[in-house]
């Protein structure tokens, strides 16, 4: 990776990192003056309307996997990598027919809430509330790697600075105004993100087409085989294809600071709704880093052995020069420094909100944190441990340390909501024996591809990609425990799942 922009200084990227922080802490002020009770904090007193939460939930989720990760994938694997938007958008379908609204009728502030719920076991709670807090710090870990990545390529900066600004930031905005600042943030954060990336992609085709569109596929055969949408290697390239789709598509329910965002919805209906805009508003997203991986094949393929990631931050100085080049590269590291923003904040959120009802609640070292006192200590911890885990450094791509989190998610949370919904034969010990097969056998995957090096073989690929094995294991596990432990099915378990599936209209209308 390069450690300045070709042909620019590092005043556009400054600037730009500068406007957007102070954006953001001015949003998360306004915020706070409506952040009152533990309620505004961890789920904005239920109040958000579907178009504002569809765009919060967009501009969390668009992270540094989408903003940089994906647009290198393409260049570097060819169209193959397609999978990751298309998974990463379509598994809010997956989400939208089988989980919002239900979850939201939960009545629940966390996971960890809706499993106990549910199963009436502080054991799994427990469970849950571990889980959660490692989905959220292996999803944190390609945040701050991304800062420095984006830091040190736009300003020249060391590769620790990214993640400590983010880290501050993120803190200074999350514990002073919790979900309620937050989703000003992030609402904002989605457009901005959303224009960082397609004026200057718009600005990049004008530039090509006068150029004689070079590497055009209709007037050569250059790129034919880059758009080949499977992958090489055989049966292996085809089970990777196969668990990457099974990641992204059952993965997106599962992770903690998507699920939360549904809690903040006044209804079911609402959260149907959010759900639908979410889609419209990630599919736009999503039509464009393909177009930077496209450009980068005729203007830059050298970047795809030097370092994708920062494709999208170096390609527009390499294409227009001058001050043009400046300001769409300001344009992206903006862009690129409000992903990392907004993704963080509701991830340190999530991770919070289980840190202060599960950890700080309870008595330690004769103290006990409660309320919005446990929530700030939370996120100080969220926060932190991840951005001192970025700062060691690892081998694995943005884009691929955030499958990996995809993968944890849809091998635990993903069976147990959809189970715990859908089938109420569940007992506490199934679903506690199916996050455990499921959890372990991922999450030793990811710290297997995050600190070894590649090598070929089955088990290596087995393990790089886990996700086509662990969550269905996950989910024969729980459901065979369940059976042979059906006389425990907690006795409000009919109860629950009849206030699940009975829409507020219909409540409404008996009372």
């Amino acid at each position: 990776m390069t450690t300045g922009l070709p042909g620019t200084g590092a005043a556009p990227g400054i600037v730009a990192i500068v406007l957007v922080t102070v954006a953001t802490l001015a949003l998360g002020a306004y915020g706070l003056r409506l952040s009152r009770t533990t309620s505004d904090f961890m789920v904005a007193s239920r109040a958000v309307g579907p178009r504002m939460n569809a765009a919060a939930v967009s501009g969390e989720y668009l992270s540094a996997a989408s903003f940089l990760g994906a647009a290198g994938l393409l260049l570097a694997f060819g169209a193959e990598m397609l999978w990751y938007p298309v998974g990463w958008t379509a598994g809010y379908l997956v989400l939208l027919v089988l989980v919002a609204a239900p979850l939201r009728r939960s009545g629940a502030y966390t996971l960890p809430d809706f499993a106990e719920a549910r199963l009436g076991s502080r054991a799994v709670r427990r469970t849950c509330a571990l889980l959660v807090v490692a989905i959220g710090w292996l999803y944190l870990l390609p945040q701050f790697q991304g800062a420095g990545i984006t830091l040190a390529s736009a300003v020249g900066g060391p590769g620790w600075l990214g993640p400590v600004v983010v880290a501050v930031v993120v803190l200074v905005n999350v514990t002073a105004g919790g979900m309620r600042s937050i989703t000003l943030v992030q609402a904002f954060q989605y457009w901005l993100k959303l224009t960082a990336l397609l004026v200057p992609a718009a600005v990049l085709l004008v530039v090509w087409w006068g150029d004689g569109r070079p590497g055009d596929p209709a007037s050569t055969a250059a790129t034919t085989a880059w758009s080949v949408p499977l992958a090489d290697g055989g049966a292996q390239g085809l089970y990777l294809t196969y668990s990457l789709i099974a990641a992204t598509f059952l993965g997106t329910m599962g992770l903690p600071h998507v699920v939360v965002r549904f809690y903040t919805n006044p209804d079911g209906r609402a959260a149907r709704r959010t759900t639908l805009l979410v889609l419209v508003l990630l599919g736009v997203f999503y039509l464009l880093p393909p177009v930077y991986a496209g450009l980068a094949r005729v203007y830059a393929p050298g970047l795809a052995d030097s370092g994708s990631d920062g494709l999208v931050l170096e390609l527009p100085g390499l294409v227009v020069p001058g001050l043009g080049g400046d300001v769409l590269t300001g344009m992206v590291v903006g862009g690129a420094f409000a992903a990392f923003l907004s993704t963080s904040s509701g991830l340190a959120i999530a991770v919070a909100g289980v840190l202060s009802q599960d950890v700080f609640t309870r008595p330690f070292r004769g103290t006990r944190l409660s309320g919005v006192a446990g929530f700030r200590a939370g996120a100080v911890v969220a926060v932190v441990v991840p951005a001192g885990v970025a700062l060691t450094g690892s081998g694995a791509g943005v884009a691929t340390t955030v499958g990996l989190a995809f993968a944890v998610a849809a091998s635990t949370f993903c069976p147990l909501l959809v189970l715990g919904i859908w089938w109420r034969g569940l007992t506490p010990a199934g679903a506690i024996s199916g996050l455990l097969a499921g959890g372990v056998g991922s999450s030793a995957a990811a710290l297997v591809t995050l600190y070894t090096p590649a090598s070929d073989g089955w088990s290596d690929v087995l393990l790089r990609q886990p996700a086509a094995w662990s969550a269905p294991l996950a989910a024969i596990v729980m459901v065979g425990v369940s059976f042979a432990t059906r006389r425990t099915i907690p006795a409000h378990t009919n109860r629950l799942m009849v206030r699940l599936h009975t829409p507020e209209a219909v409540v409404l209308d008996r009372g």
